[in-house]
C-alpha cells in the first residue's frame, strides 16, 4: 500500500480511523527549523472532527506528540515522527459494514485488492488519515514563511449547487475571512447559505459535494521539471489523493477550452524585480515549471459516500442486500478538507522547492 509521498521531503502516513492511533513520519526536512507541538497543533485544530455543527460529531482532540526529530525546539535533520491518539473510536457501529459493501465506499475496492480490509470505518481509506498529511504539511508550510514568505490559502467556492460570485473571490482572502464561517467560504451571504444546506442535507440523512480553490503566492519563478515531474502535475496528484476528491484544475482549466490562443495566451510584461505576465490564465505554471504569477487550482469533492439511509447493495457473498449506514460522518466533507487542501500544496511546493536548491547548486 503506497503511503509516501514526495522525493526529497517525504511522508510517510500510517495508521487506521479506529485503531489506536494514527500519524506521519517526515523524513529530509531540513535541520535547525524551529518546530514546536504548537506550529502543528493549529492546523490540527482546523481539521479535526466537533468543531462545528455541520461536521462530524466524533469527539476527538487530536492532540499532536513529537516523539523524534526535533531537539530543544529545533529540528535535527533525523526522521521526525508524530503521532496522534484515536480516543473516541466506536468500531462497534461498523458491525454491519463487515460483511456489507457500503455504495460508493472503498470497502469493495479493497477487498478486491488485498483481500483482507479493515471495516471499522473504513480503516486505511477513512479521512482520519489525513492528520498525518496535516501535520507534515503544517511543518512544511512553516519552512516555506520562513524561506520565501510563501502564502498558502485554501476555502471554499461552491457546495452542492450554491457558488460564491467570482466577482467576491478576486482578492487573496486573508486567514480570518475564511475562517469566519464554519462552512470556510470567505463570501459570507453564500456561506450562510452553504450553512443551511448542509444542516438541511444531514437531516435527511444525506450529503453533499463541492469545490475548494486553492491560491498560492510568493513561490519564485523555476520550480518544477518538464515531463513527468511537472508542478501541475504534482499538485493534481496530491489533490487527488485526497479522499472524496474527483476532479482537479489549474489556471483556467476547463474553462480554457473555450477561448483562442489570442485570448488565452498570458501576455509578458516588465514587472518589479523582474519579468511577469499581464494575465495568469496559466495559474501560475508554465511548462511545468513555476513562473513567478500567483499559483491557483480547484478541487472538486464528491458527496461524502457514507449517508443514513437504506440502499440496496451486496454482501462479501455476492449476495443482494441492504444497508442502513451508522457511525458519525460528515455530511460535506469540505470545511474540514480545506486545511487538507493546503497541506498538500505546502508538501508539493516545498519539495520542488528543495529540489531546485539542491539543482542550483551544482551549477558551474
Amino acid at each position: 500500500m503506497s503511503s509516501v509521498f514526495g522525493k526529497l521531503f517525504t511522508v510517510s502516513t500510517w495508521g487506521e480511523s479506529h485503531g489506536p492511533a494514527v500519524g506521519v513520519v517526515v523524513d529530509g526536512c531540513p535541520p535547525r527549523l524551529p518546530l514546536a507541538e504548537g506550529d502543528i497543533q493549529a492546523e490540527l485544530d482546523r481539521r479535526r472532527p466537533g468543531q462545528s455543527d455541520i461536521v462530524t460529531p466524533r469527539a476527538e482532540e487530536d492532540r499532536v506528540e513529537i516523539l523524534s526529530g526535533v531537539f530543544e525546539g529545533s529540528t535535527t535533520g533525523a526522521p521526525i515522527s508524530l503521532l496522534v491518539r484515536n480516543s473516541d473510536a466506536r468500531p462497534g457501529a461498523y458491525d454491519e459494514m463487515r460483511e456489507k459493501f457500503r455504495p460508493s465506499h472503498a470497502d469493495f475496492t479493497y477487498q478486491e485488492k488485498y483481500g483482507i480490509r479493515d471495516h471499522r470505518g473504513g480503516g486505511r481509506s477513512s479521512a482520519r488519515e489525513t492528520i498525518g498529511r496535516v501535520a507534515a504539511g503544517a511543518i512544511a508550510r512553516k519552512a516555506l514563511v520562513l524561506a520565501g514568505q510563501v502564502e498558502i490559502r485554501a476555502f471554499v467556492t461552491q457546495v452542492h449547487d450554491l457558488a460564491a460570485p467570482e466577482s467576491a473571490l478576486v482578492n487573496f482572502p486573508s486567514l480570518a475571512e475564511v475562517e469566519a464561517s464554519a462552512v470556510r467560504c470567505p463570501h459570507p451571504a453564500t456561506a450562510a447559505a452553504m450553512v443551511e444546506r448542509i444542516k438541511q442535507v444531514r437531516s435527511a440523512g444525506d450529503s453533499v459535494g463541492g469545490v475548494i480553490r486553492c491560491r498560492i503566492r510568493g513561490v519564485p519563478a523555476g520550480l518544477g521539471a518538464p515531463a513527468f515531474d511537472r508542478l501541475e502535475a504534482d499538485l493534481g496528484k496530491a489533490m487527488l489523493s485526497l479522499p472524496a476528491t474527483k476532479g482537479f484544475e489549474i489556471g483556467s482549466g476547463f474553462a480554457g477550452t473555450r477561448l483562442k490562443g489570442s485570448e488565452h495566451n498570458d501576455i509578458f510584461v516588465p514587472k518589479a524585480g523582474g519579468t511577469g505576465t499581464a494575465t495568469n490564465r496559466s495559474g501560475g505554471v508554465q511548462g511545468g515549471i513555476s513562473n513567478g504569477e500567483e499559483i491557483y487550482f480547484n478541487v472538486a469533492f464528491k458527496p461524502t459516500a457514507t449517508i443514513l439511509q437504506t440502499q440496496k447493495t451486496v454482501d462479501i457473498h455476492g449476495a443482494a442486500t441492504e444497508l442502513a449506514a451508522r457511525g458519525r460522518h460528515d455530511p460535506c466533507v469540505l470545511p474540514r478538507a480545506v486545511p487538507i487542501v493546503e497541506a498538500m500544496a505546502a508538501l508539493v511546493i516545498l519539495d520542488h522547492w528543495m529540489r531546485q536548491r539542491a539543482l542550483r547548486t551544482f551549477e558551474f
